[in-house]
């Protein structure tokens, strides 16, 4: 129809319109094309036949654009969008998205943590735009990023970002291998790379949870509030039952996940406003997770309760369980989710909320696992979603954000590896330093091909316990805390004098990775954290990392590239510029005598895993 307006328009105006025109109105009219040529701007020139289009940029195969006029049948009674019917059109792009990269049917298995950034308004336009991150065996992560569009103003803002897996499905169910993504830019090598991180991050979430409810007190202690009213968590109990219609399944025939989330919600909602007596904003969703299908003819039980009433904001528990005709069989357990929900005022401003009084046994624990939840919460809040430039470089470390942390240390190293404007500055022998000079950082690389293999490099660098026997500015590394098989946390007291004519000491977490799959390095990432066992002292200076660590990529059997990244913090600064303005050899002699390391101690290596 668009051809077909341009052709009609120039015949109206006198002009001639070309064979080949309407042949393309033909063959891409008739052909039902979905992407029907750009709208040329205002003023934008026609190009001369024959004329060489400029190159644009690789799009990536997966990435799927939605937009959706947000109408009032779409809204609640605020006028605003149902986070219902955004879930719904989240999970439709993040589907299409999966399925083109697999070629076969997909289904969600998981969507990660949702935070809401703003409302969307009846009139305004929601853009939505998912493409696969990664693809593992047979699942494979989606990323989307929301926003929404006035078209009246023309301001564009940001919604939320989330991230979902599914599953690629093949005859009856069976699990279907996927082939690999290779990804083309910077975002895409970035995201490809921190995907392997976010998907540890989720296996563990429960061990998270349960090590943090050990820890705290068994005892139900109830928040007091000055004036606060305290309601019967039982008053907030809702339970609705849906029927499973043809328009609620998805394209092959198993109950739309979209769906299942907008009925959740819809429930959670009336059990937040039965506390408050009000109508509450969903701000946040935790992790919803899959255990099921259902389909047609099913009928869902939809259960929500108020787990816990915080001063600004109250968590909401909902599950969806799913039975057939027959009563006597028992419900199937479909999806759980828990919802933060709050209360504005006129001004846009939280209202304080009534507290809610558990009941005995099962109430009493979710009331206390929503406050663990909170507490993770806020924590992942603070070192996840933040931007590096607003993060503290060292960050205190407890066990209740030990999963947060790691991931933060890995994946901040894994971004800067990712990064596509490194210049070469200096090379020596086989070393070859770069530098990447961004905002308020300057970052360095070094690297050489060592004749050992990755594995045992890895094994050697990711004890700082040894690095004093190559690098000579390590004085001493204590093993402070052995967090578990991956993560430590070391002392570290440097032979370099700071401005203050002392030796700087560190308190450093070591977080290791093996590959996740064939061309993943071997990652060693370091961060600094506050440890209240091991303050500032007046003997040393306190000295902070934000961003290092070493990458080892496998070049064969018996050869390893191996690169040291960091991230200079002003303390560094004066060491790097000089090596960079080359001025010193401290770098290439600092690797030189790593590789020594490395090559005198495989052997050594080798023997002790050979008695193991």
């Amino acid at each position: 129809a668009l051809l077909l307006s341009r052709c009609l328009l120039k015949m109206v105006k006198g002009n001639i319109v070309a064979p080949e025109e309407i042949l393309s109105f033909c063959c891409n009219g008739l052909q039902g094309s979905t992407s029907p040529p750009r709208a040329r701007d205002p003023g934008e020139r026609e190009e001369a036949p024959g004329a060489m289009a400029s190159p644009s940029p690789p799009r990536n195969p997966t990435e799927v654009q939605m937009s959706q006029l947000v109408l009032p049948c779409h809204t609640n009674h605020r006028g605003e969008l149902s986070t219902g019917q955004l879930l719904k059109w989240i999970d439709t792009a993040a589907c299409l998205s999966a399925e083109r990269h697999a070629g076969c049917p997909c289904v969600t298995a998981s969507m990660d943590d949702i935070y809401f950034e703003h409302t969307i308004s009846v009139g305004q336009v929601v853009n939505i735009k998912a493409k696969v991150n990664r693809a593992f065996n047979s699942s494979m992560e989606v990323g989307i990023q929301v926003s929404y569009e006035d078209l009246c103003s023309g301001k564009h803002c940001s919604i939320c970002k989330a991230y979902a897996t599914f599953v690629a499905q093949g005859p009856s169910g069976s699990k279907v291998k996927l082939k690999p993504l290779t990804p083309q830019t910077e975002e895409e090598k970035i995201e490809y790379s921190i995907a392997a991180e976010r998907r540890r991050m989720r296996l563990v979430h429960k061990d998270t949870l349960k090590d943090l409810l050990i820890r705290s007190p068994r005892e139900t202690e109830l928040e007091t509030r000055d004036g606060s009213v305290v309601v019967p968590a039982e008053k907030t109990r809702v339970e609705s039952v849906e029927l499973v219609l043809p328009p609620h399944a998805n394209h092959q025939g198993n109950t739309f996940g979209g769906q299942i989330m907008a009925w959740m919600e819809n429930v959670a909602t009336i059990a937040a406003s039965r506390l408050c007596h009000a109508h509450p904003t969903l701000r946040a969703i935790e992790m919803f997770h899959f255990r099921g299908p259902s389909q047609v003819g099913d009928r869902l039980v939809l259960k929500a309760i108020v787990n816990n009433a915080f001063k600004n904001s109250m968590e909401v528990g909902v599950c969806a369980e799913a039975y057939g005709q027959e009563m006597s069989v028992s419900r199937r357990h479909i999806n759980s989710a828990f919802m933060t929900f709050v209360v504005l005022d006129q001004e846009g401003r939280p209202r304080t909320l009534p507290m809610v009084a558990p009941e005995p046994g099962e109430g009493e624990r979710r009331y206390r696992e929503a406050s663990a939840r909170k507490k993770i919460r806020l924590d992942r809040k603070y070192v996840v979603s933040c931007k590096q430039t607003e993060v503290p470089l060292s960050v205190p470390w407890d066990q209740s954000n030990k999963v947060y942390l790691s991931y933060n240390n890995v994946s901040a190293l894994k971004t800067l590896v990712a990064k596509a404007n490194w210049a070469l500055a200096r090379e020596k022998k086989k070393v070859r330093m770069y530098t990447l000079e961004e905002d308020k950082f300057l970052s360095f690389r070094i690297e050489m091909s060592v004749h050992i293999a990755a594995s045992q490099a890895f094994s050697l660098l990711s004890d700082l316990r040894r690095r004093q026997e190559w690098d000579r500015h390590f004085a001493s590394a204590e093993l402070v805390q052995q967090v578990d098989d991956d993560d430590m946390i070391y002392h570290v007291v440097s032979q370099t004098l700071s401005h203050e004519n002392k030796p700087q000491d560190f308190v450093i977490l070591a977080s290791r990775r093996k590959p996740c799959s064939k061309g993943d390095p071997y990652v060693v990432a370091f961060r600094s954290v506050t440890l209240p066992t091991h303050p500032a002292s007046a003997s040393f200076t306190r000295g902070e990392t934000l961003c290092s660590g070493f990458c080892i990529w496998p070049e064969s059997e018996e050869m390893s590239k191996v690169a040291y990244y960091n991230q200079a913090t002003p303390g560094y600064l004066n060491y790097v510029t000089t090596n960079v303005a080359g001025l010193s050899s401290n770098f290439c002699a600092t690797f030189e005598a790593c590789e020594k390391f490395l090559l005198k101690n495989k052997e050594d290596l080798i023997m002790r895993l050979q008695d193991l």
